[in-house]
């Protein structure tokens, strides 16, 4: 029997690719979203993933869904934190509900997805887990004080989480794509996105395949060393260093 991957907002963008790409590997996969049943269903129907709609920032809505999931496919092997929105705006003028809204389901997801799994990756004494974290976390980006504390907070966790399991089989690991060419990038005004290109030393977007093959690998048993990693996939535009 495959092992179940797990991949909030899997349906779409980078998680799409992301669920795609496991699915390749042999995965039995399981892709949430929150918002569009007709394309939802639509991506279900053509890849055979199955889909599952529940809010990743509420706690009650994640422990039903991932005993949903488990009770239908398995334990969960594999967990990929995804899902995250944007609210943007100069923090000056920001309300509460924007930082909110960020903060909850792009921060406060690490713990309503992973708490509820965790327990029995601990018992098996084995486990993956990938979250998806961004370049605007480890540089900031201006009109996104939410959104990069956000994913800053993504990393962190994942540096903790990773030593507190790894003696169990379990290890943490970070993705932290740059600018990707998804509906969502594609969407801005072409002067924009000149003028981010222009940034980017390889001279284009990533590729949302680029970032879904770095989680094929870190879910694999060839990744069993690296735990507490930050990937950082971005063409040059931002180097970390860690």
């Amino acid at each position: 029997m495959s092992k179940v991957a797990l991949v909030t907002g899997g349906t779409r963008g980078i998680g799409e690719a992301i669920s795609r790409g496991l699915k390749d590997a042999g995965y039995t996969v399981a892709a949430t979203y929150a918002g569009n049943t007709e394309k939802a269903e639509a991506f279900e129907a053509e890849t055979g993933i199955h889909v599952f709609k529940w809010d990743v920032s509420n706690a009650e809505a994640c422990v039903a869904g991932i005993a949903q999931v488990e009770a239908e496919l398995g334990p969960v092997e594999v967990l990929v934190n995804n899902a995250g929105i944007t609210r943007d705006g100069m923090f000056h003028k920001m309300s509460f509900e924007q930082w909110r809204e960020v903060i909850s389901t792009n921060l406060d997801s690490m713990f309503t997805m992973t708490q509820p799994i965790i327990n029995g990756m601990r018992s098996r004494g084995s486990g993956r887990i990938i979250n998806i974290s961004s370049i605007n976390g480890q540089k900031g980006q201006m009109g996104q004080t939410n959104y990069s504390a956000a994913k800053a907070g993504v990393i962190g966790f994942t540096k903790a989480l990773a030593q507190e399991n790894a003696f169990k089989g379990i290890t943490v690991n970070c993705v932290c794509p740059g600018y990707i060419n998804t509906d969502m990038v594609a969407a801005m005004p072409q002067k924009v996105l000149d003028s981010i290109i222009s940034g980017i030393p390889v001279g284009r977007l990533g590729h949302p395949e680029e970032i879904a093959q770095t989680v094929v690998y870190l879910a694999s048993d060839a990744a069993a060393f690296m735990t507490g990693a930050v990937m950082t996939i971005n063409g040059g535009q931002y180097i970390a260093n860690g």
